[in-house]
């Protein structure tokens, strides 16, 4: 599997990283499954693999960790998140610096190891002063529990106070962004991408999928079903809501697109991650399998590559920077300041 620089860490890791959101209760309960999902991932080239504390309550670090003990973690680029609430105490979430300090206490004892490659702000916490947040990673950098940082659905506005205030400041800075990114999710092409090759950060997208939408299971003429996990499916349902305007349109631009998929002898999951990780920004597609046949699936679009004239034809569906569904873009959304009555007012 083809590898590359993630960032300028002077790290390598796999173009596609094994996410591990499902495994645990909330996709996979069978650990004994999970772990060859793990293990499988691994034999097949992927060197990246990626949870955080709250999946399934910890189950999932838990999972991963039982999966790399016995000789595996030492090739592996390990990274988990902090930030998303984590049980009901108030003070058990966000970025602040008591709480970063202890959740990667908890994160390291359930994934049994003694550092993190890359950990990971789920969300940046607007409550906090990022100038506390990067002073409490460069902390655990400097105490050798974590390798380098990074964060998750930052719009590009904050990717950039971050890196001033890292240089002001005298602190580390955040090497990495996980952004949304599909053929049906397209916003970061505008300036989340170009601003991270600008500051030289590494790229994990997730979602290649479109949650699902570009699995080949949704197309004309078929029940719009939700997703297998039935956790997942009950706590998103109206993620699937096929009467939902907006979900009309992304079922039109699914059925489009895997028409094109069809004509170009492929499947539409090796035309989804195959496109993603075409982009120059782009470093790694995190694939969360629930399932083994899931994950063979993904691992069939390594070394696919996409011809210009293919990738202009998807241009046609979905122009570049446009977004099916605007609440997709999970950085815009999340980000109080980008709302309808915030705009007005």
């Amino acid at each position: 599997m083809d590898h590359r620089p993630l960032g300028r860490t002077g790290v390598s890791v796999s173009r596609l990283c094994l996410g591990a959101m499902m495994l645990g209760s909330f996709g996979n309960p069978d650990h004994d499954d999970a772990t060859k999902i793990i293990h499988r991932a691994l034999d097949a080239g992927i060197n990246f693999v990626d949870t955080a504390d709250v999946y399934s309550g910890g189950e999932s670090e838990q999972i991963v960790g039982k999966a790399l003990a016995g000789g595996r973690r030492e090739n592996v680029v390990l990274a988990t998140k902090v930030g998303l609430p984590l049980g009901e105490d108030l003070n058990h979430r966000g970025t602040s610096r008591r709480w970063i300090t202890e959740a990667v206490e908890g994160s390291l004892r359930r994934l049994g190891t003694d550092w993190i490659d890359l950990y990971q702000v789920h969300r940046l916490d607007s409550a906090v002063d990022v100038d506390e947040t990067l002073g409490a990673l460069s902390d655990l950098v400097r105490a050798g529990k974590i390798r380098a940082f990074g964060a998750s659905t930052v719009p590009a506005s904050g990717i950039v106070e971050a890196q001033w205030t890292a240089e002001r400041r005298g602190r580390e800075r955040f090497r990495t962004e996980q952004p949304p990114y599909s053929m049906l999710t397209r916003a970061i092409e505008y300036d989340v991408l170009p601003t991270c090759l600008r500051y030289g950060m590494g790229v994990l997208t997730y979602s290649p999928l479109a949650g699902g939408w570009l699995s080949g299971r949704y197309r004309k003429g078929r029940a719009v079903s939700g997703p297998g996990s039935v956790v997942r499916a009950q706590r998103f349902a109206g993620v699937y809501d096929g009467t939902d305007p907006a979900n009309a349109a992304k079922l039109d631009a699914a059925d489009a697109l895997g028409a094109l998929a069809d004509e170009a002898g492929l499947t539409l999951v090796q035309m989804a991650i195959a496109f993603v990780t075409r982009h120059p920004a782009v470093t790694s597609a995190i694939v969360g399998p629930r399932t083994m046949d899931h994950l063979e699936s993904y691992l069939t679009a390594d070394g696919v590559e996409l011809a210009p004239d293919l990738l202009d034809r998807i241009d046609e569906i979905v122009p570049p920077g446009d977004t099916i569904n605007i609440a997709d873009n999970q950085w815009a959304t999340s980000t109080t300041t980008l709302q309808p009555a915030s705009r007005r007012r």
